[in-house]
């Protein structure tokens, strides 16, 4: 089954954020990572939920994208974003 990480994003430092992007851009590649949602346009239809930025990113397996978060390809990328945004994430199995 897929691995899906779902991740919500508040940017506080533009200019800083792009080096992560770049960053996890280069994870994703290396852990074949399908990016179904990067940013965009956003509503939200029901509830209080004010969300930032989602990211969703489509892996092979739930394992694999464990082994995406926990790679030194990610790691990478989270010490980039260290003081350019608050980052809210969760692994979900697919169907």
């Amino acid at each position: 089954m897929s691995g899906y990480i779902i991740a919500n994003v508040t940017v506080t430092n533009p200019l800083q954020y792009e080096d992560y992007k770049r960053w996890s851009s280069a994870a994703m590649q290396v852990h074949g990572a399908e990016v179904c949602v990067r940013g965009g346009k956003l509503e939200v239809l029901e509830g209080d939920w004010q969300p930032g930025r989602i990211v969703i990113l489509k892996f092979p397996t739930f394992e694999a994208a464990k082994a995406f978060d926990a790679s030194p390809e990610y790691g990478k990328a989270r010490a980039a974003r260290q003081g350019a945004a608050i980052m809210q994430m969760v692994v979900v199995e697919g169907v």
